[in-house]
């Protein structure tokens, strides 16, 4: 009997050491702590202005300078505005038949101009004026696109690339 006893010995061992492990495993990971809140995420791009470059260009060939995008009316509206210099070379910003959509790079919404019963386009159109500011509205609602964002505007065949939204 005495030989039984030394035998079963290192397997009681064996046993109870298995044993301790699983409820070591069930007790970790019980206590382990619910998941995180998942991080807001932030745009890849830096916030770098339009380059010189752009602007010369946006200017002599399609006639608008001082191009802005901002978020207004606590972000459910995104506001385009922009200056004509040349009321020829930007003669399609003041067409009511070019549709106009605001695209955002990070969030790849795609905005357009809300239609009012009474109103129609949040937009002005007509024929345009030198040294003139216009703008346009776009509806952001449920605010897919936030500030700091790059943005791009495109209004018929006019593309303008990476305006960030202030």
């Amino acid at each position: 009997m005495k030989l039984c006893f030394s035998v079963m010995r290192p397997a009681l061992r064996f046993a109870s050491s298995v044993c301790l492990a699983a409820a070591l495993v069930q007790g970790a990971s019980a206590q382990q702590s619910p998941p995180a809140a998942p991080t807001l995420r932030h745009s890849p791009y830096l916030p770098v202005n339009m380059s010189q470059h752009a602007k010369n260009y946006y200017g002599m060939m399609k006639g608008i300078d001082n191009l802005s995008v901002r978020s207004t009316a606590s972000g459910n509206l995104i506001r385009f505005s922009y200056r004509v210099t040349d009321p020829v070379a930007a003669h399609l910003l003041g067409e009511k038949s070019a549709t106009a959509y605001l695209y955002g790079e990070a969030s790849h919404a795609l905005l357009e101009i809300p239609v009012m019963d009474k109103i129609g386009q949040l937009r002005q159109t007509g024929p345009l004026e030198a040294g003139q500011e216009y703008w346009m509205v776009f509806s952001n609602k449920g605010c897919p696109i936030k500030p700091g964002e790059r943005v791009d505007v495109f209004i018929g065949s006019l593309h303008v690339d990476g305006l960030i939204v202030e």
